[in-house]
């Protein structure tokens, strides 16, 4: 990773030792904040376990989960899109991640795709690519969204089931090590709300916020336990997973 010296959090931080979104609208809006709140506690628990030795970061924009892996790995390559109007300087690598990738086999140990697989429109590849560049035994990290705006368009391709990254891994001799889906309809619809009444002018988000805050106090009783329990499995807001190559 290039100029480390000079990493800032961006849609990540820490705030009494729980990874949380940013709450810097300039880097995560209000209406996003519930989605990346939950992803963050995915990576903050599965990274400690998982990481090591060499990681990759793909399409890896402004290296949001550094703070939590830098202390875990000896060394971290990021790799993303080319970008002509806004230069990374952290990149080390600029790809297509549609295509073969410019690195050698049994590269790394750990890999990060977060939130990037619905940007691809050749999953096939990549899939096949991750798991050529990865060393036996080594893991990777994906969260993928679900029942989620269209975001990034005109590339935003895919949605995938629990199924979906279940055949993707078998096929390329992955072995899953956790799946978990995340949602249930207060979540999905909480999400689908803020994000039509952030746009009210003046108090748009101040309501967004309090509707997410309502939202996450609410799955905590007993009854919002039970709701999401029951259905989670059919209104995913999105996935984690963790896949591990098999030697």
């Amino acid at each position: 990773m290039k100029n480390t010296e000079h990493w800032i959090p961006t849609k990540y931080e820490l705030r009494n030792g729980r990874l949380r979104a940013s709450r810097n609208p300039k880097f995560v809006s209000v209406s996003s904040r519930l989605m990346i709140d939950i992803t963050a506690s995915f990576y903050q628990k599965a990274l400690p376990q998982h990481a090591c030795g060499s990681l990759a970061d793909m399409g890896c924009g402004n290296v949001p989960f550094y703070l939590v892996y830098k202390d875990l790995v000896t060394e971290v390559t990021c790799v993303d899109w080319p970008n002509t109007l806004h230069k990374n300087q952290y990149l080390d690598l600029e790809c297509d991640l549609n295509k073969p990738l410019p690195l050698s086999d049994s590269q790394f140990d750990t890999i990060i795709i977060s939130e990037v697989f619905e940007h691809i429109a050749e999953p096939e590849v990549l899939w096949g690519e991750l798991t050529r560049i990865l060393k036996p035994n080594g893991k990777i990290l994906v969260s993928v969204p679900f029942l989620y705006k269209i975001h990034e368009a005109p590339h935003d391709y895919f949605r995938y089931t629990e199924f979906a990254l279940k055949n993707y891994a078998t096929k390329n001799n992955l072995r899953v090590l956790e799946l978990e889906s995340f949602g249930g309809l207060p979540l999905v619809l909480t999400d689908l709300y803020a994000k039509m009444i952030v746009k009210i002018p003046l108090a748009g988000n101040a309501l967004a916020a309090f509707m997410q805050w309502l939202c996450l106090w609410f799955i905590r009783t007993r009854l919002g336990k039970r709701i999401s329990a029951n259905t989670g499995k059919a209104y995913p807001l999105g996935y984690f997973m963790v896949v591990e190559k098999m030697g």
